[in-house]
């Protein structure tokens, strides 16, 4: 378990100053690992890049990311990205569903990645 690198949290604490962040932490795990965690907690039976359990309290954000390096590295591919911008970008994903944002819908999702992009142009 590792915490979310400092300037991450800095870049969230200058666009959200009405929020505290507390602990996040990050699962570096593979994809079978984070299937099988995707199986026990969510009952779902697919390999995602991203499962994030929220801890917030109050305007306290905090919670754990589990993320699968496999994802990271194929959707990079997929993408033409570098490794460390999608890994960045899946970081920047979980903390944005901590405070609150979604993506069931298709307009969740063109918010959530206008989100991502905005994050992710500031670090």
């Amino acid at each position: 378990m590792i915490p979310v690198e400092a300037h991450i949290i800095s870049v969230f604490e200058n666009l959200y100053q009405d929020l505290r962040f507390g602990d996040i932490c990050i699962h570096w795990i593979n994809d079978e690992e984070l299937l099988e965690v995707n199986r026990k907690h969510l009952n779902h039976d697919y390999y995602t890049d991203i499962i994030t359990f929220d801890y917030t309290r109050r305007n306290k954000i905090s919670g754990e990311l589990f993320i699968s390096e496999d994802r990271i590295v194929d959707n990079a591919k997929q993408n033409d990205e570098s490794v460390e911008r999608e890994r960045n970008r899946v970081v920047v994903h979980g903390i944005l569903h901590l405070i609150g944002f979604g993506d069931k819908t298709d307009e969740e999702k063109a918010v959530m990645r206008s989100k991502e992009n905005e994050i992710l142009d500031r670090l």
